[in-house]
């Protein structure tokens, strides 16, 4: 059951305080989080809500990965810029990350980040086929660690999972939008069915939830005391919480993990103090199941550290081949497979291995892959995987070993048949043994310094002389040079030595959880309880218990007890756990028949004084079916015991009583029944394997037919894909073309409205003097009517008293000098017309723009002025008297 919502937390905007850095062997230069968000088709919206509800002093960086067209220019930064007050910036190389900023990919790259600074890379996989947001996904986990943030909005397909599975391998952050808000639920969906998510909820919450994530105080200090004993007290009670309902054990887990692990749950919930986690995990049981996921780490992908398994196909496995019998098929175990990628690699490794040898020996391998997560054996027996969890597979190997269905890539018969899971805890139950090949990489690290001691020698125990023990990157065999020689240290390959002398006696995982010693042990002290009972039940099953198999009602071995290699050897050829198949010849009817009675019947049945040649010797022996339907994990299954008894001495055996004559008149009869019988035997074999012709000739038709079809399949399904990268681009397109759209309406009817409150006659004509666009005011002046866009000015009759206004338009622009001049109306009012050039936003002259400024009471107000002055002049040179004539 998964928590998607909790309203703790919610709300909360606050500039959360940074953990600090926990990791001196990748030094990190940002002392921030940086937060990195994939969307797809319909992430505009999402981005737009999620960047709106994030504060500007967030004290948080943001780098945006979309899927874009990588042919034309991307408008995503001055559209999400209207969003928030924020910077928003389209990333270039070398771009440093600062708080409160946002950087948008560009189209055409694909984005990294290094030491808190981006960088800008060329795709390397053609249009289609690019994942850029796992790419700068997995780049920010390796960069950040702990203080990496992922979110996934809305999109197709499922880029981002992978992405998002490495930043959880680092302990960061991953966030979720919730499927019902997104207008494309496909990426939400994958990332929330891989079991990722720790926070799922619709765009605009996130921005708080990670405040208030990152706002929470660490619980643990982490130093070189390691933690209180408040804090080991309460992690105690946590352990015995998941005991009780998962039925595993992780007190042998390091505590630093576990610690790490409890830390980011109660940072989701706003949990302050362990003990009050404790009360929260008695009270809510579904929070031990997220805890016990989050415990078990299932990050894995295909080939991981591909020159591993190229080590393996070219030199470390051809080797095997030298020293093994191609008649026994090879056994292998990978124990903690999570989902099986790392199984079916193997797998596959050694397919191509086999391929690779001159002489096409056809050895066969029989893996074992085991985990404690049953939902992760259940995906990886299922063998389905999503395209992103396949983009580390080279297009070869895909085409070969996967073939396409509509949830993903599915890995082929041939391979799933060479791999067998299993649920298993490798500290608790007992081991695979007889191995060529174990592969247990990236799970020690989990575990404490003296369980790996443990195991390291199980481990020794477990293969054969000359087996390949493969670990992990960070893995190492410690203090047991002795044990393994070394094929590839760097790699972490070693081989099993047989020339150690060790004097420890070998711990198996029932004696993994007995405590330490606390002080040096008498001689004569006595072993603990627990030792004594497993030594003495290992004792009574070996030497008086009988040997005995559990088996389902097809016969299919589940458990076996005991040495049951007397009656019970593997078929030659491909493995088989059947129980009619691994039955010896001289048992098998018997077994058989009294099998079908229990099953039919549903009660005990035995079989006494059994004879059967095995290995050349006579048995007598009996054999008892129980159906232990009184225990309910048992129910529905049968125990087969196998009880031997001691052969009659010589001396005891009747001799043989001579045979009649009447007997031998029977005995003639049932020969001569006999050669009828294998006479109609031979015939219905002959029929049948006639029919069985027919059926291979008809089933190799179907075949290449499948072929075809399948081959058919596959380019469908890659057009299909094609289509849906060219459909999430063409989706980002048309939300960055529409919000330009609704843009430029906005501007229109801005525009609109500001030339009609201006009360101006206004009149747009382009190059050719042709009428572009005009106010209510200017049909008023010129005769102007809706139809008249795209007429020359020069056909339209005016009210204006302007004839050269043609040419001045013409002047200006030729000249790109604005001209003024004033006109008079029919009606006798007056306009002041100025021409002034038109130009766009990038400076481009593009027609010229007329204004018609009404200047009549001006006008009337100049004439009565100019009138009044004149009456006046005259009336002064009226009132002014003559000068009189000087007299000489």
């Amino acid at each position: 059951m998964k928590t998607r919502k909790n309203p703790a937390g919610r709300g909360s905007k606050t500039v959360p305080r940074v953990k600090p850095s926990q990791s001196a062997r990748s030094p990190r230069v940002a002392k921030f989080p940086i937060v990195g968000i994939g969307a797809s088709a319909g992430g505009l919206e999402a981005l737009e809500q999620f960047i709106r509800a994030t504060p500007v002093e967030s004290g948080m960086a943001f780098v945006i990965i979309q899927h874009l067209d990588p042919t034309r220019i991307g408008l995503m930064p001055e559209i999400l810029q209207r969003a928030s007050t924020m910077k928003v910036t389209q990333a270039k190389d070398r771009t440093k990350v600062c708080p409160n900023q946002i950087y948008v990919i560009p189209p055409n790259k694909n984005l990294s980040i290094l030491r808190g600074v981006l960088h800008l890379l060329e795709p390397t996989a053609p249009r289609g086929l690019r994942l850029p947001i796992n790419f700068f996904f997995r780049s920010l986990a390796e960069d950040q660690e702990e203080q990496s943030v992922g979110v996934i909005l809305s999109g197709m397909g499922s880029d981002g999972t992978l992405g998002l599975r490495a930043i959880k391998e680092k302990g960061g952050l991953v966030l979720v939008q919730e499927p019902a808000t997104a207008k494309f639920a496909g990426m939400p969906d994958s990332a929330i069915e891989s079991g990722l998510a720790d926070i799922v909820a619709p765009a605009e919450e996130l921005p708080a939830r990670i405040s208030a994530f990152l706002q929470h105080p660490p619980l643990i200090v982490r130093q070189a005391v390691g933690p209180d004993a408040r804090a080991n007290g309460a992690m105690e009670k946590v352990i015995i919480l998941l005991r009780a309902r998962t039925r595993q054990d992780f007190s042998l887990y390091k505590r630093n993990t576990l610690f790490r692990r409890v830390e980011r749950r109660m940072g989701i919930h706003q949990i302050d103090k362990m003990a009050a986690y404790v009360r929260y995990l008695q009270e809510n049981p579904q929070e031990l199941d997220l805890l016990y996921r989050e415990l078990l780490i299932g990050v894995t992908n295909f080939f991981r550290d591909p020159a591993v398994w190229e080590e393996l196909r070219l030199r470390a496995i051809p080797a095997l081949f030298e020293t093994r019998n191609a008649a026994r098929a090879l056994r292998a175990w990978v124990p903690g497979c999570s989902t099986g990628e790392e199984a079916y690699s193997l797998a596959i490794t050694f397919k191509e291995a086999v391929e690779d040898l001159k002489d096409r020996v056809p050895f066969s391998i029989q893996i074992f892959a085991t985990d404690l997560d049953r939902d992760g054996i259940e995906r990886a027996r299922q063998g389905i995987y999503s395209e992103s969890e396949c983009a580390e597979i080279s297009p070869e190997r895909l085409s070969r070993f996967f073939t396409k269905e509509e949830k993903g890539c599915r890995v082929r018969k041939e391979i799933r048949e060479m791999v067998i899971f299993a649920p298993q805890n490798l500290v608790m139950d007992p081991p695979f043994t007889k191995l060529d090949i174990l592969c247990c990489r990236n799970l020690l690290i989990y575990l404490l310094p003296e369980v790996q001691k443990k195991l390291i020698p199980l481990f020794h125990y477990s293969l054969n002389p000359n087996g390949l023990l493969v670990l992990g990157s960070a893995e190492t065999i410690g203090g047991y040079g002795d044990l393994f020689d070394p094929v590839n240290a760097k790699l972490r390959l070693y081989r099993r030595s047989d020339s150690a002398r060790r004097g420890a006696p070998l711990a198996f995982p029932s004696s993994f959880n007995s405590p330490p010693a606390t002080g040096p042990a008498a001689p004569d002290a006595a072993p603990p309880t627990a030792n004594l009972q497993s030594a003495a039940d290992q004792l009574i099953l070996q030497r008086y218990a009988p040997p005995s198999v559990l088996v389902d009602d097809r016969g299919d071995i589940l458990y076996v007890s005991g040495r049951t290699g007397k009656f019970l050897e593997p078929a030659a050829g491909k493995a088989n756990w059947n129980l009619f198949a691994m039955v010896r010849e001289g048992l098998r009817y018997e077994l058989v028949r009294a099998f079908e009675k229990a099953v039919r019947e549903k009660e005990t049945v035995a079989q006494h004084g059994l004879r059967a040649m095995i290995d050349g010797a006579e048995h007598v022996l009996d054999i008892t079916i129980y159906r232990p339907d009184e225990s309910r994990a048992l129910k529905g299954l049968y125990l087969i015991v196998f009880t031997e008894l001691p052969r009659p001495s010589p001396a005891k055996v009747a001799p043989l009583v001579p045979q009649s004559a009447a007997r031998g008149v029977r005995l003639r009869e049932l020969k001569s029944e006999l050669q009828r019988v294998r006479d109609e035997a031979r015939n219905n074999h002959e029929e049948m394997q006639t029919a069985q012709e027919e059926f291979r000739s008809a089933n190799e038709e179907l075949q290449s037919t499948n072929e075809e079809l399948q081959s058919t399949n596959e380019e469908l399904t890659t057009s299909k894909e094609e289509m849906q990268s060219l459909n999430e681009e063409l989706q980002t397109v048309n939300a960055e073309l529409q919000s330009k759209v609704d843009e430029n309406v906005r501007t229109g009817n801005d525009m609109k409205n500001l030339l009609d409150s201006t009360d101006i006659a206004t009149l747009f004509l382009d190059n050719k003097l042709n009428v572009r666009r005009f106010t209510p005011q200017a049909a008023k002046i010129i005769k102007l009517m809706p139809r008249d866009v795209g007429r020359s000015i020069t056909d339209l009759v005016s009210e204006l008293s302007y004839p050269s206004l043609a040419d001045d338009v013409k002047a200006v622009l030729h000249s790109l000098t604005p001209i003024e001049q004033s006109a008079v109306s029919a009606a006798g009012r007056w306009f002041t017309v100025r021409v002034m050039p038109y130009r766009t936003l990038d400076d481009r002259i593009d027609g010229v723009v007329i204004t018609f400024s009404d200047i009549t009471v001006a006008k009337t107000l100049e004439a009565r002025l100019r009138s009044h002055q004149a009456k006046l002049e005259k009336r002064i040179v009226a009132q002014t008297p003559r000068p009189k004539p000087k007299s000489r």
